[in-house]
């Protein structure tokens, strides 16, 4: 897979399509791709979750060249860092949707 670079001055767009909940502790966001459909340059300030509600074959773009794919299953639950700025495109052959968890806090562990 050749680099990507996010080209010079993108505007980072929104964490997923819509928030669906919101409160003082977390924020859920859902998203659906279609098939060959790109995600636009984001960034994740928070630490969150993702759980894919459809399976799906994903290529993530960093701003810094490196290039990740992923293969998802319908409920399983990945734990995320804040990062770079990416962007996503669903390689699959069918929709791909999730719902993305964004913790306003996380607790220090004891």
């Amino acid at each position: 897979m050749s680099e990507v670079h996010m080209p010079e001055g993108t505007i980072l767009g929104a964490i997923g399509d819509e928030v669906i909940f919101e409160n003082e502790t977390i924020r859920v966001w859902r998203l659906k791709l279609d098939p060959g459909g790109i995600q636009p340059w984001h960034k994740h300030d928070m630490h969150y979750l993702i759980v894919p509600l459809t399976p799906g074959e994903n290529i993530m773009r960093f701003s810094d060249g490196r290039v990740r794919e992923t293969k998802e299953t319908p409920g399983e639950v990945m734990w995320r860092e804040p990062g770079i700025p990416h962007e996503l495109e669903n390689a699959s052959k069918g929709i791909y949707s999730n719902v993305l968890i964004e913790f306003k806090q996380v607790v220090p562990k004891a």
